[in-house]
């Protein structure tokens, strides 16, 4: 079944801001891709060695792969507060080698036991178990030295701001305690509220670390942060929401990896528990109450405007 389309526009006025919104975040996902693919490549030479194969494989899952999602939003809103771009793509490498080293381990036997990922075969598939177990252990450990580097702030002060937000979010209280929700779904019985909270750590809580990294390097007062917070929460549950219409409705050969497992695995999920139509309502209320959040902001939050509805609109 084909994944559900966009809204139509109304007006011919909301028809050219949709192609205005598109043209804006499909350049701001060319150049962060571009961007954060090229400093992955300088980061991780192959040395000559008999650690090759550890770094290709670190090399084979960060490059060429995934959205950038997550840098997209922590660059942007860097720049929306006058932070250096250049620092703020080495920060977005830090918060993709995290996300990038929990898909690794995702794929993995142990847990989910997938073989495709982004079109292309898993890490421990390519070059098995071991290799894919170190590869995410090292993805994980670049991540916080990419922050401790002052080219990525000359302040101690943000550096250890940077990595405490990223380190919060990726443990167990936050998307690693959501991966342990996650793993132990099949054997309870979850309501809404608990799938919610399991969503809000897995997925919610590294795009919240972005907004929030992104607002650290902008040097935003953290009393003066919430809207960014509520935004990065909303699109947060849209995120998912969207993602399990996808398992559901999606197409494998576009999603680049095996879908409806949960459901196979008799999984709660936004949708098993609200049906299509509300879960779709609900991301589109969640993607429009995002956006509200920025209304403070002009024409500099754009590309978060638009990354709000591509999460209820994508169909990978």
């Amino acid at each position: 079944m084909a994944s559900p389309s966009p809204p139509r526009p109304s007006t011919r006025a909301d028809a050219v801001g949709l192609l205005l919104a598109d043209d804006i975040l499909g350049r701001g996902f060319q150049r962060i891709q571009r961007e954060v693919d090229d400093a992955f490549d300088a980061i991780l030479p192959v040395p000559v060695d008999s650690r090759a194969p550890l770094v290709e494989a670190m090399r084979y899952a960060a490059i060429g792969g995934g959205k950038r999602v997550r840098p997209l939003l922590l660059v942007t809103v860097a720049q929306m507060y006058g932070a250096d771009r250049a620092s703020a793509v080495r920060a977005a490498c830090a918060v993709e080698s995290i996300h990038v080293y929990s898909l690794i381990h995702d794929d993995l036997p142990c847990m989910d036991d997938d073989d495709m990922r982004h079109g292309k075969p898993t890490v421990h598939r390519k070059f098995g178990d071991a290799i894919a177990v170190l590869a995410g252990d090292s993805l994980h450990a670049l991540a916080f030295e990419l922050l401790a580097d002052t080219r990525v702030s000359a302040d101690p002060y943000v550096r250890a701001d940077l990595v405490s937000a990223l380190a919060s979010a990726s443990g167990h209280n936050g998307m690693a305690g959501g991966q342990v929700m996650d793993i132990v779904a099949d054997e309870q019985e979850y309501d809404l509220h608990s799938v919610t909270r399991l969503q809000q750590l897995k997925t919610g809580a590294l795009l919240g670390a972005a907004v929030e990294m992104g607002a650290i390097l902008g040097k935003v007062p953290e009393d003066s942060r919430s809207h960014l917070r509520n935004y990065a929460r909303d699109i947060g549950l849209a995120f998912q929401i969207a993602d399990d219409l996808l398992d559901e409705e999606g197409d494998e050969a576009l999603a680049g990896k095996a879908l409806r497992k949960d459901a196979q695995a008799g999984k709660a999920t936004f949708v098993s528990l609200m049906g299509i139509a509300d879960a779709r309502a609900q991301a589109q209320a969640l993607s429009k109450q995002a956006i509200g959040h920025l209304a403070q902001h002009g024409s500099e939050a754009d590309v978060l405007r638009a990354l709000a509805r591509f999460v209820v609109e994508r169909d990978r």
